[in-house]
């Protein structure tokens, strides 16, 4: 009973503090903490410190490369490539926008990506819901393919804890072409979802006044006739650099400096977190010193800001629930471990909802993956399945889905009658399924 009560605790917190965002999540944590330790009589858990450090380090280094300009050549460049294969742009477009978020660990890049997608598509007379919404998921189904992403350090950080010395690179290589074969089966389902525009009655009354028609046709700002400051180029080229090094150091860990572990035990490399803390800090330093950057600026960027509460709404919630789960183990391994290793796919369901619950993937494996591993769940299972944590286009109420609608004048891209049939409902559960599959698959072929 006591178990249950405390279960309550913790999804009440969890559903209360999500209605008012990141920072309101980790606040309402705090409700749980206070009645977890004096309520229950639960001993308190243990925040996440070096997760939480490496997140730190890597918003930081994000926010100087998007103050520097080195995202709007990232996004200059993947425009050009749009905007060159127009009739590809259902296909195209979910690739791009995964391919951005991979490179820079956040999906809120999408948010410059609408327009140009809208524009392109509509000018092709390509139904804009079709390339869009599929756009909308993979921006978030690249976050768990991401070297730079709170996701991505989060899971390198827990396994570290644990024990488990995975190399980044192995992450990655189920990750990547997890998510990827995921957004590639949405896409394309895409490409003949919904009615042409011209046998759209909707759409045809629409355009039938001339006002609407030239408000849906009309021109999107552009970057690639832009002159960018050579700066924002060196930005760039540094950052993916900070990457190529964290990702040679993490395939070869025996060259990672080694240190003394005390009396008559032989020298310890410095791990991978401490690894992903120094050069992320590095590059932070070298963009700051040879590009042109105001510190002061930084904390203003959307990037970090968005970092920022992502590392706080983790601390919260990562606290909070490690401290229910800790005192209950030993029935959760009991439970939960002989569940999982009967039923594999209950993990990707877990994940999966929990994800929905706090509109996060960096915190639903802030809850789910130290559970898993503290109850025995085998770490190829955590990596096959990791595309399940990607679960929060369930309802249509993510950022980037509503401004995907927004962006969409056509009126395609929209959400349902029944709130459930909206337009990222089927491309991100065959996203996610496939990438589960896939998943699945690399895992237990090279873990």
């Amino acid at each position: 009973m006591e178990m249950f009560l405390g279960f309550v605790v913790l999804i009440g917190c969890l559903v209360i503090g999500v209605r008012h965002g990141g920072l309101g999540l980790a606040a309402v944590s705090g409700v749980g903490l206070v009645l977890f330790t004096f309520a229950f009589g639960y001993k308190p858990g243990n925040p996440p410190i070096d997760v939480m450090l490496t997140i730190m380090a890597v918003v930081t280094c994000a926010g100087f490369l998007q103050t520097s300009g080195g995202l709007t050549v990232m996004l200059k460049y993947a425009e050009k490539f749009l905007r060159h294969n127009p009739k590809y742009i259902t296909i195209l477009a979910p690739i791009t926008t995964w391919c951005l978020t991979v490179l820079c660990g956040t999906g809120h890049v999408v948010y410059t990506m609408f327009p140009i997608i809208y524009d392109i598509a509509i000018k092709q007379g390509i139904r804009p819901e079709r390339p869009m919404a599929v756009a909308s998921v993979a921006s978030q189904m690249g976050i768990c393919a991401s070297p730079a992403s709170v996701a991505v350090v989060s899971i390198i950080g827990f396994m570290s804890v644990a024990g488990y010395t995975f190399t980044i690179l192995q992450i990655l290589g189920v990750a990547i072409p997890a998510t990827f074969a995921g957004v590639i089966c949405a896409a394309l389902w895409s490409l003949r979802r919904g009615k042409d525009l011209d046998k759209d009655e909707k759409f045809q009354k629409l355009i039938a006044d001339p006002e609407q028609k030239a408000y849906v046709y009309g021109d999107t700002e552009s970057l690639i006739d832009k002159v960018l400051p050579k700066e924002y180029y060196r930005a760039m080229i540094i950052f993916f650099m900070g990457i190529a090094v964290i990702a040679f150091f993490g395939s070869n860990p025996e060259l990672v400096p080694h240190f003394s572990a005390g009396a008559g035990k032989p020298p310890a490399g410095i791990s991978m977190t401490v690894m992903i803390q120094i050069v992320m800090l590095f590059v932070s330093a070298l963009v700051l010193l040879t590009c042109k950057v105001k510190a002061k600026d930084v904390g203003n960027s959307s990037v970090f800001s968005a970092g920022m509460i992502a590392l706080v709404s983790v601390y919260g919630v990562a606290w909070m629930a490690d401290t229910f789960f800790a005192n209950h183990m030993k029935i959760l391994k009991e439970i939960l471990g002989s569940t999982v290793t009967t039923y594999p796919w209950a993990y990707a369901l877990v994940a999966f909802f929990t994800s929905k619950l706090v509109n996060s993937q960096a915190a639903a494996i802030a809850i789910v993956v130290p559970m898993a591993l503290g109850v025995g769940v085998e770490p190829v299972i955590i990596m096959s399945f990791i595309s399940a944590c990607y679960g929060y286009f369930f309802l249509p109420t993510y950022p980037s889905d509503l401004a995907c609608i927004g962006f969409d004048r056509s009126g395609t891209t929209r959400i349902g009658k029944y709130i459930l049939n909206h337009s990222f409902m089927i491309p991100g559960l065959i996203g996610v399924s496939s990438g589960c599959c896939v998943g699945y698959i690399v895992a237990h072929a090279i873990m």
